[in-house]
């Protein structure tokens, strides 16, 4: 018995079944055979007998090239695993006191980011006396919040952690 993903496939004696259903290997139904018949006529059309179904009464078998048939498989599952990225986190950090120059460059590197298909999250790290002045770290999230509206949403709005003020942004979907 082979695995591919989380199925499994039984092929030629390895079929428990006193009789199975058989589907030729252009989709024409066979009947229901018992598995010695089924393994003759796969044998004489060069092919093996694959059980497609067992949970059906009696299981689905299928007349086709089984070694072909796994290299497909995982073939298909090695594209969909490449092409399905995870969601990828940036952070960009910076003070209540960050000068405006820095606030400039760090959101054109947001812009990137988001533009890249990143989520962005922005720490605000308060030193010393300066948690006291936590508004002064939300008034800067807002800020970049307004300014990258164009090509992000905010999903979650500024929210202290520890010492820090965070927020994520993430890019719209086209």
């Amino acid at each position: 018995m082979n695995e591919i993903g989380d199925r499994k496939f039984r092929a030629n004696r390895d079929i428990r079944a006193e009789e199975v259903r058989v589907i030729g290997e252009d989709g024409e139904q066979l009947g229901i055979l018992s598995v010695p018949q089924a393994l003759r006529i796969a044998e004489e059309r060069g092919l093996d007998l694959v059980e497609v179904s067992p949970g059906a009464r009696p299981p689905v078998c299928r007349l086709m090239d089984y070694g072909k048939f796994l290299y497909d498989r995982t073939k298909k599952e090695r594209l969909s695993r490449k092409t399905s990225r995870a969601s990828e986190m940036k952070e960009i950090r910076m003070h209540p006191k960050t000068g405006e120059h820095d606030m400039d460059f760090k959101i054109k590197q947001m812009r990137k980011f988001l533009q890249s298909g990143a989520k962005v999250k922005v720490r605000v790290r308060f030193r010393g006396r300066e948690v006291t002045h936590r508004e002064l770290g939300r008034q800067l999230l807002l800020r970049i919040g307004n300014e990258t509206e164009d090509i992000a949403t905010v999903e979650q709005y500024p929210q202290m952690e520890g010492r820090s003020l965070l927020m994520i942004l993430s890019p719209i979907s086209k």
